[in-house]
């Protein structure tokens, strides 16, 4: 499938499962990081709109891994602005047909090209370095972050739109071919073809609700943080999507988060307030009070990189309606969580 044929997709089953037409729609919002390098395309916004019959007004957000998540933040904007009163969301990404290395150079756009790159890190290099340092500060285990990925694994065998969906025991996370000591093949989220799409509406009804959409940035390069054991980017725009939704960490009951690398997840639950620092692992290792990444992840579902953070959102969504939950979070990241948004829905 190309790129076109992958929106074209998310975009049919988003229409028909949302309460409006195609019509209704009346802006277009792309996020894509890789079209012009990997497939040659760009211009996605227009090219998006054109899968609709009346072609409505279009644009593109590129953030890294962040860019689906971004893509919902701007539209967020345009609905509450009242410039828009029907948003179409899309987040697509083709990547498999691209060689290891030409994937890796493209994907290290999202790192800083006169800090980091010089030096040859590739972003596993750079979750190596991230890794090794939180072990040394907070004494984690090999085996214990060999539980994350299994986790992960595990809750992505009854997804069937997961791209890895065989169970992994623990003690084989830590015996798979190493990549960036103390990283291993399968702490890393794969390369990934995929689309997702939502609609946004201040006009047609919905049992779930946007409750807060955060976004917050940080120095793209590691080297310009004080630490890298933490990702204050993560940490402030969850504090913000708190304070918007009139929430605690504690109301939320499940998480889709950005488990790009396992040391991720880990961090991530941290800085958003589910763990104290250096005890993210507790939430593996014992049975947690949240849902955290029950469709497998960026590790098992696979990480079609812009498409990410639409898809955590429709699948947060998802999560919510099934389980009859109220409070759900997806937090998506660029680079080394340079760029980082959390968005907060509500089930009524």
């Amino acid at each position: 499938m190309s790129l076109r044929d992958l929106m074209a997709e998310a975009i049919a089953k988003a229409i028909d499962d949302a309460g409006c037409t195609a019509l209704d729609i009346d802006t277009v919002i792309v996020g894509n990081m890789l079209g012009e390098r990997l497939s040659g395309q760009a211009h996605l916004g227009a090219l998006a709109a054109s899968l609709l019959p009346h072609r409505p007004p279009a644009l593109r957000a590129e953030a890294a891994c962040a860019s689906g998540s971004v893509a919902v933040h701007t539209a967020c904007a345009l609905l509450e602005s009242g410039r828009a009163e029907t948003v179409l969301v899309i987040g697509a990404e083709k990547m498999t047909d691209a060689t290891n290395e030409v994937v890796a150079a493209g994907l290290m756009g999202a790192a800083d090209a006169d800090l980091d790159s010089p030096s040859g890190l590739t972003f596993p290099g750079i979750f190596g370095l991230i890794t090794a340092r939180y072990m040394h500060e907070w004494g984690l285990t090999r085996e214990q972050l060999n539980l994350v990925s299994a986790k992960h694994h595990a809750n992505a065998v009854l997804n069937p739109f997961a791209q890895f969906r065989t169970a992994i025991p623990a003690e084989k996370i830590g015996q798979s071919p190493l990549v960036a000591d103390p990283l291993r093949l399968l702490d890393c989220s794969p390369v990934s073809d995929g689309a997702a799409a939502i609609i946004l509406s201040t006009k047609t009804k919905s049992d779930v609700r946007l409750a807060a959409s955060s976004l917050a940035t940080d120095a793209v390069s590691i080297t310009e943080r004080p630490t890298i054991t933490s990702f204050p980017a993560s940490r402030e725009a969850a504090e913000r999507a708190y304070a918007d939704a009139g929430l605690r960490p504690s109301d939320i009951s499940v998480v889709e988060l950005h488990d790009c690398f396992s040391i991720a997840a880990l961090i991530s639950l941290e800085d958003m307030g589910f763990a104290s620092p250096g005890e993210g692992i507790s939430l593996y290792s014992q049975e947690p009070d949240i849902a955290v990444n029950g469709t497998g992840g960026l590790k098992a579902c696979g990480h079609p990189v812009a498409a990410t953070g639409v898809k955590q959102i429709g699948d947060v969504c998802k999560q919510l309606r099934t389980g009859k939950k109220r409070y759900g979070l997806a937090q998506n990241f660029g680079g080394a969580c340079a760029t980082c948004c959390v968005h907060i829905l509500e089930h009524a």
